[in-house]
C-alpha cells in the first residue's frame, strides 16, 4: 500500500471537539474519576468510558474479544489446582497462555490470556471463579 495513502489516513484520525453539558453532581463524579484514575483531563476519561461501554456492548453481541482472567487462590484447598486445570482443558481452544505465580507459601495468582467469543470467555471465567477455594477472580476483555 502507498505510504502517502497511509499517512493521510492517519491524519484523518484527528481529534474532534464537542461540548458536553452535565449536572453538577455528575461533573463532580467525573472529576473524581479523572483524579482517581490519573487521567490527564476530562476528555481522556470520557473517551475511555465510551470505549469501555462499546466493548461491553460487543460482549453482549458475542463479538470476538481478547482478555485476561485473573484468579487468586490457596493451592492447598480442595484439590483446586486439579479442578482449575480440568476446567481450562475443557476450553483449551480459547486459552492462549497461562501464567502461574506463587505469592507466598499458600497463595497463588494465575493469569489466563484468552481470545474468543465473549460469551464463551465469560462462561469460562464464571466456571473458574466459581470453583470452591478461588478467593478472588475477574475477567477483563477488549475488542480484537
Amino acid at each position: 500500500m502507498n505510504p502517502l495513502y497511509l499517512f493521510f489516513n492517519l491524519l484523518n484520525m484527528a481529534v474532534s471537539r464537542f461540548g458536553v453539558s452535565l449536572e453538577e453532581d455528575t461533573l463532580k463524579l467525573l472529576d473524581s474519576f479523572v483524579k482517581d484514575n490519573h487521567y490527564p483531563n476530562r476528555s481522556q476519561a470520557i473517551g475511555k468510558l465510551i470505549e469501555k461501554n462499546l466493548v461491553e456492548k460487543k460482549w453482549k453481541e458475542n463479538s470476538l474479544v481478547a482478555g485476561a482472567i485473573s484468579l487468586l487462590y490457596d493451592h492447598h484447598k480442595n484439590n483446586i489446582s486439579k479442578q482449575l486445570n480440568e476446567t481450562q482443558h475443557d476450553y483449551y481452544e480459547w486459552i492462549l497462555a497461562t501464567q502461574h505465580f506463587h505469592l507466598n507459601h499458600d497463595s497463588c495468582l494465575e493469569i489466563i490470556a484468552v481470545k474468543g467469543p465473549a460469551n464463551i470467555l465469560k462462561e469460562l471465567s464464571d466456571k473458574l471463579i466459581g470453583i470452591k477455594g478461588v478467593q478472588h477472580g475477574d475477567i477483563v476483555m477488549s475488542n480484537v
